[in-house]
């Protein structure tokens, strides 16, 4: 809303901008004068303070070998950046969406998923040079200095988007409103403009650029358009991005003839890279959750809408009104305990606590009502104790529908026992395998030759090649190896 506050506020802004020192200041990586009311000081807190937060949304992946690799290039890249200074941080972390962002302050991370697509070293720098790039051009910083003059405060992160809030279950939100700050098209050309600075001056060759944009492009079409890859949905694509890359290209006058590719020794790296979702950490059938790491089983309700994140499993009702959470902590306390500490919350109205086994574990179950802005919720959360791991079980719905899913609940939390099924206690992710091409040929007689239990044109986007073109004697080849857990 364009209100007269926002006007003043925003002016108010500007007036300070032209008399106070700490308004306005150069940006290091442009040149230009720009609006920043967060210091540098404040950007490295901000990023210090949220980066716990996303490792443990995310998982870092655990390869150390990998994890050094990455850091090592994105130091290179950082040390000849405009803000050398920083303590800049790069992590993979074990997420299977192809997606790369940056927290202020110089924390990076690229994900596994994104990992699996690149075909070379410098497509990887092309993409940690861009990331690098919101950071030093004080992208965010820019975003949240606008936000503060609007009065809507430093970051987002009560009002992040239902999807958003349903995957990542509320945990984090100042971090997640740092994360998912929308950079504008202009950012993204200028993340571009800084990408293609930094890999140059370390010697990567820049036509690998392109070749990033027309993979996740590819992986956005295949998923329908439904906002895969993540990294477009928060770097939104300007337009013609292949198109002014080669423009920049060209227009920079460098012969890039014999500059660092590294596509050998990057896909070697990636040999044995877990790929698409880790079913250790759980996974579905149909209806059934089962978590081989962890041993136990849940059967959540018939036509519930799923999901299976790193630190929840959440189940939501066909119309939406009804949420049913699982998540798992250590604690000394045992369920009655938890169940007492949860009802003792302001706000809660809870009835006694009521203790019980269910599939042969100690539990505690404890009814309750809470108030909140939408009006009064209503619901049940159970405790259940297996070792030094609390599993708390929570529901709720509101006040007026609650009543028509508490015995759905109640069957579904009832059904959490033991994992005992050898074949699901087994199963293991699924990894690349790089293949050196014995003779010429194309990715549907490679798929013949060195069968992988993903789609033909899954694999053809992993490979960055298009069907039905042959590729030459000697192409180092990304193959999936192993069993889909059903």
């Amino acid at each position: 809303m364009n209100s007269p506050i926002a006007k003043a506020g925003i002016a108010a802004g500007l007036l300070l901008c032209a008399s106070l020192t700490g308004g306005c200041a150069v940006n290091p990586a442009t040149g230009q004068r720009q609006l920043m009311l967060v210091s540098e000081s404040q950007e490295i807190a901000m990023g210090q303070e949220a980066d716990p937060s996303i490792s443990a949304m995310f998982g870092i992946y655990e390869d150390a070998d990998l994890q050094q690799y990455v850091a090592r290039l994105g130091d290179s890249l950082a040390a000849i950046s405009e803000r050398p200074q920083l303590p800049w941080t790069f992590r993979v972390v074990d997420d299977p969406i192809v997606n790369a962002f940056a927290l202020p302050g110089g924390f990076i991370y690229v994900s596994r998923g994104i990992m699996a697509h690149f075909n070379s070293e410098a497509q990887l720098v092309s993409v940690l040079g861009h990331e690098i790039g919101h950071v030093t051009a004080r992208h965010s910083a820019s975003q949240m200095s606008e936000q503060q003059l609007a009065q809507i405060g430093l970051v987002a992160g009560a009002v992040i988007v239902p999807d958003v809030a349903a995957r990542y279950g509320g945990i984090a939100q100042q971090a997640l409103g740092i994360l998912f700050l929308k950079f504008s098209r202009d950012d993204e050309r200028q993340a571009d403009m800084l990408g293609f600075r930094y890999m140059t001056r370390v010697g990567y060759d820049p036509n690998e650029m392109p070749e990033v944009f027309d993979m996740l492009g590819r992986v956005t079409e295949a998923g329908g358009g439904r906002g895969l890859p993540v990294w477009l949905s928060t770097h939104p694509d300007p337009g013609d991005r292949e198109q002014r890359i080669n423009t920049m290209i060209a227009e920079s006058g460098q012969d890039f003839t014999g500059t660092t590719v590294g596509e050998r020794s990057y896909l070697l790296k990636i040999h044995d890279l877990i790929y698409g979702p880790n079913p250790r950490e759980g996974f579905f059938r149909e209806q059934l959750f089962l978590h081989p790491d962890l041993e136990f089983q849940i059967q959540f309700p018939a036509d519930w809408q799923t999901v299976n994140q790193k630190t929840a499993v959440m189940a939501q009702s066909p119309n939406q009104d009804a949420i049913l959470q699982l998540t798992a902590d250590q604690g000394a306390a045992g369920p009655v305990e938890a169940a007492q500490e949860f009802a003792n919350q302001d706000g809660v109205n809870a009835g006694a606590v009521q203790p019980g086994t269910i599939g042969g574990f100690p539990s505690a179950t404890v009814a309750f009502a809470a108030e909140t802005e939408q009006g009064i919720l209503r619901g049940a959360v159970t405790y259940i104790q297996d070792g030094e791991l609390i599993y708390r079980l929570l529901a709720f719905s509101t006040s007026a529908a609650w009543s028509s899913y508490q015995q759905t609940v109640a069957n579904s939390v009832a059904s959490f026992a033991r994992l005992t099924d050898q074949s699901a206690l087994a199963v293991q992710p699924l990894r690349l395998s790089i293949i050196e091409l014995p003779q010429a040929m194309t990715i549907e007689a490679f798929d013949q030759r060195y069968p992988s239990p993903i789609p033909i044109e899954t694999l053809s986007i992993l490979n960055q090649v298009e069907l039905g073109v042959r590729m030459p004697a000697g192409t180092l080849v990304k193959r999936v190896v192993g069993e889909v857990a059903r």
